[in-house]
């Protein structure tokens, strides 16, 4: 099915519907988080909005509706000009529809635009098929297979 998906800014709400939106068993067992609270998310927002912050994301949108979000952390602005990618669908009734994929592809065009980047890297566990899928379907590399915490885990790289 064809989606219309458009990247928008993050607000203050939104931060707080993804935090609570994503503390579903199976989402948080894909994508482990670095913020235990809502405040601490909030925290993370209010670092990633000040000038020169080494994070930046955006909203997903699908036909109007949101529905989840996609960020660039450890931005380097210096000699290699690279960053790593995450990105979430929170709204099950999206996922295997290739949104994930779209959203990727149009946020990719933003930040190399946006910071100049040369290459995204992106970390997923190996079970976590969808991720993989995504990854591939925008020309991601995979450069590196470990474990992480007791986990199959997977290293990919995409050159701009």
């Amino acid at each position: 099915m064809e989606q219309r998906i458009t990247l928008l800014a993050r607000t203050r709400e939104n931060v707080q519907v993804y935090f609570y939106r994503t503390q579903d068993a199976e989402i948080r067992r894909m994508l482990p988080s670095a913020n235990n609270t809502v405040e601490e998310a909030l925290a993370a927002y209010e670092r990633a909005s000040l000038p020169g912050a080494d994070s930046f994301g955006r909203c997903i949108y699908a036909e109007g509706h949101y529905i989840g979000d996609i960020w660039c952390y450890g931005i380097d602005r210096g000699g290699t000009l690279n960053a790593m990618l995450s990105y979430c669908i929170f709204e099950k009734e999206y996922w295997k529809r290739g949104v994930a994929t779209a959203a990727v592809t149009l946020f990719l065009e933003q930040i190399k635009k946006r910071f100049g980047l040369r290459s995204v890297g992106a970390f997923t566990y190996a079970d976590n098929e969808g991720s993989v899928r995504v990854l591939e379907k925008n020309d991601f590399v995979c450069k590196e297979r470990f474990e992480e915490d007791g986990r199959d885990s997977v290293y990919y790289e995409k050159e701009l």
